[in-house]
């Protein structure tokens, strides 16, 4: 099932045509909003479809094993899945926070600095918040504060 996850996770990248930007264009103007509306609403309807079929799968294939050994597989494959499910769905909330920041405004923009994140960093990673540089120093302090 990881490979499915992986799919459903990287899907939006697969949906779209990258941004091609105009010669003097206003960033996060009304044609760069609509194309990460787009790519943000294909990849969070790829997560709960995935979602779903997770939901029939278990449905599909529970079973009352009598060998513990069975049952304890069975249990294993659907708490792996269940783990999956649950980080989806937190990927699933960042996309709707990106989808309300759309709407407000502010998407696009660094939390820390307040600049452009850019286009190209947003169409690898539509929920991004931080631009590169505010990225690279929280990880640099992760690191550091990690050891």
């Amino acid at each position: 099932m990881a490979s499915t996850n992986n799919q459903a996770d990287n899907s939006f990248k697969n949906d779209f045509t990258p941004y091609t930007e105009k010669k003097g264009e206003e960033y996060m103007n009304e044609d760069q909003v609509e194309h990460f509306r787009k790519i943000l609403n294909a990849w969070k309807k790829g997560l709960m479809e995935e979602v779903d079929r997770t939901v029939h799968h278990m449905q599909d294939e529970a079973a009352n094993f009598p060998d513990p050994n069975d049952r304890a597989t069975q249990e294993s494959e659907f708490a792996m899945e269940l783990r999956a499910r649950d980080r989806e769905r937190k990927l699933i909330k960042k996309i709707d926070e990106s989808l309300a920041e759309l709407d407000e405004g502010e998407y696009g923009y660094c939390r820390q600095c307040g600049i452009d994140i850019g286009i190209r960093r947003l169409e690898a990673r539509p929920t991004a918040t931080l631009c590169i540089d505010c990225k690279t120093l929280d990880e640099i302090k992760e690191k550091h504060i990690g050891r």
